[in-house]
């Protein structure tokens, strides 16, 4: 029995991809017990399905839900859901690391290299130096977007409740979560600048990643700051994360220019579609009515989902790094170079074959994830009907994916096996498919290469 059991444990703790994907679970398994307790609910209690959909998309920081957290979720099943988001947007490993060094403990070598895996992506810092770096940011950040929160809320609500509110927003913005307790999300501000502003400001922080807001700091702390003196990943994901806000505003100016923005003052308009391409991407927030948006748009928020935000950070999708990669790829083998270049850098092969392997098994998990899940909502419908639910469908898979929480409100009227595929594909986009599949992945390596023979592409 105790040779079956260290087998077991060799299995799922083998690697820190393992690791990683069992604290996840662990965290999503007790928030779906304490979301299910009578004191969680303001009325009758979650049922399993509606407390583990809720769990998982709180600790995956998507922001899907299937019932309105607001008015279902006591105060504590509120307080609940916010450490989830917390605790998901931070990630396990980190918080557990920083439980052992506050205790006076050691962290283990697999949990450091978990931490500076996740957020570095090399030993370029060390584990107690990032891991203070991550939680002085958050903090930071977090509070600095209460403060203007409340004094917004204030004249709407009592001082408690808008401090509550501050807090609890504040928090979900920067984690990327999208959960909100306004039953409208944040539509009733949709012309507000100060709600507006501060809540792209904490999705942009906590989307951009950990490393790159170091790299900044620092720079700025030495007073040398130099865009060129930064590193080809903190250029990237900075450059690439500003082509997206800034295509994402016009595109979004020009395509519901007379619909969804119709009648609304020019300052309301340019400041709606702004909201919209930084929080579709990756937090879910929203300031418009997203059933009403044209076919185009959700297009965009389809492929602006898909990618995400950047390595490192709170949020999911294949990331910004990851496109660009590839786009630069896809450019230099149009000029005729072999390798992907950028600021005067060549990526290495390896981080090329990664974007790539991220792209296809991204790609998988969609197609997958939409092919079952049109099967088992979409049974004894006429066609007629089914192929007016299948941009609902595709849309909410790939913000599961994408961790983004945006849905065509169909959410809450999925079946049981419809919510536990969003649920499997939600958990699959926060960590990310090449970390499940490496860690569910056998390490094999050969030394055995089969002769070369030429194929025909394209």
């Amino acid at each position: 029995m105790d040779n079956h059991l260290k087998k077991i444990q060799n299995t799922l703790f083998n690697s820190p991809a393992s690791l990683t994907i069992a604290g996840f679970l662990i965290l999503i398994a007790a928030g779906t017990l304490l979301l299910m307790l009578p004191s969680s609910s303001s009325s009758e209690p979650l049922n399993f399905i509606q407390a583990l959909f809720t769990a998982t998309s709180a600790s995956c920081v998507t922001g899907l839900s299937v019932i309105d957290v607001g008015s279902r979720l006591s105060i504590s099943g509120q307080i609940i859901l916010l450490t989830l988001i917390q605790a998901g947007g931070l990630g396990i490993m980190t918080l557990s690391t920083m439980i052992i060094l506050v205790a006076g403990g050691k962290a283990s070598l697999t949990n450091r290299n978990i931490i500076l895996e996740t957020y570095t992506g090399s030993g370029s810092h060390t584990c107690s130096q990032m891991l203070k770096n991550i939680i002085v940011f958050t903090l930071f950040i977090q509070a600095l977007g209460t403060v203007i929160l409340f004094f917004r809320f204030v004249p709407d609500y009592d001082p408690g409740m808008a401090s509550y509110l501050a807090i609890f927003h504040s928090v979900s913005a920067f984690c990327n979560a999208g959960f909100s307790l306004l039953g409208d999300s944040l539509t009733a501000y949709a012309d507000d600048s100060m709600v507006n502003f501060t809540i792209t400001g904490l999705i942009i922080a906590g989307g951009i990643g950990f490393l790159v807001i170091t790299e900044i700091w620092e720079a700025f702390r030495n007073k040398n700051f130099k865009f060129s003196r930064l590193s080809l990943h903190t250029k990237l994901a900075l450059l690439t994360t500003m082509v997206l806000i800034v295509s994402g505003t016009a595109v979004f100016l020009v395509m519901e220019w007379k619909n969804t923005l119709g009648g609304m003052p020019l300052q309301g308009k340019f400041l709606t579609a702004f909201f919209q391409s930084v929080s579709t991407r990756t937090a879910g927030f929203n300031t418009v009515n997203t059933g009403q948006l044209s076919n185009d748009t959700l297009c965009l928020f389809m492929l602006f989902m898909f990618i995400g935000a950047c390595p490192g950070s709170c949020a999911g999708g294949i990331k910004t790094t990851t496109i660009a990669t590839l786009t630069l790829l896809g450019a230099s083998r149009f000029r005729g170079k072999e390798h992907a270049q950028a600021f005067g850098r060549t990526i290495p092969e390896n981080s090329v074959n990664r974007s790539a392997n991220i792209l296809m098994l991204g790609a998988f998990v969609v197609i997958a994830g939409t092919m079952v899940l049109f099967m088992t909502e979409t049974s004894g419908i006429s066609r007629i009907s089914q192929h007016q639910g299948f941009a609902e469908i595709i849309f909410e898979v790939i913000s599961a994916f994408g961790t983004a929480g945006m849905s065509m409100v169909i959410t809450a009227d999925l079946s049981f096996t419809g919510k536990l595929i969003i649920t499997a594909i939600m958990f699959t986009g926060r960590l990310g498919p090449l970390l499940m599949g490496t860690a569910l992945s056998r390490q094999i390596s050969s030394r055995i290469k089969f002769a070369e023979e030429d194929i025909m592409t394209g």
